[in-house]
């Protein structure tokens, strides 16, 4: 069973910052993915950024680009998304993903909230 803790969701100013964490534990594919999605009320779930088991290749979506940065710890199977300069349309529930084996295998947090007050 993989779970996935997410912690440092929580409100703040624009142009402020957060740190969201995510540790993961169980049986976990060794070469794996991991990221950030979030999804704001009556929107879909989107990418902000993953990070390879590696770290050699990160993506990140276009609107967080030059304000986000997301990172991993493999000996403590967790990644972090430090967010800066925070914008209000930052706001919305952010989950954390683990996936590996081409997708086969996927597993999400249980989500922490994210507000940004203008």
């Amino acid at each position: 069973q993989v779970q996935l803790v997410e912690s440092g969701g929580g409100l703040v100013q624009a142009g402020g910052s957060l740190r969201l964490s995510c540790a993961a534990s169980g049986s976990i594919g060794s070469i794996n993915v991991m990221g950030w999605y979030r999804q704001a009320p009556g929107n879909e779930r989107e990418l902000v950024a993953d990070i390879t088991s590696s770290g050699g290749r990160t993506n990140y979506a276009d609107s967080v680009k030059g304000r986000f940065t997301i990172s991993r710890d493999n000996a403590k199977n967790t990644v972090y998304l430090q967010m800066n300069s925070l914008k209000p349309e930052d706001t919305a529930v952010y989950y954390c993903n683990i996936y590996w084996g081409g997708r086969n295998y996927i597993h999400w947090g249980q989500g922490t909230q994210v507000t940004v007050s203008s």
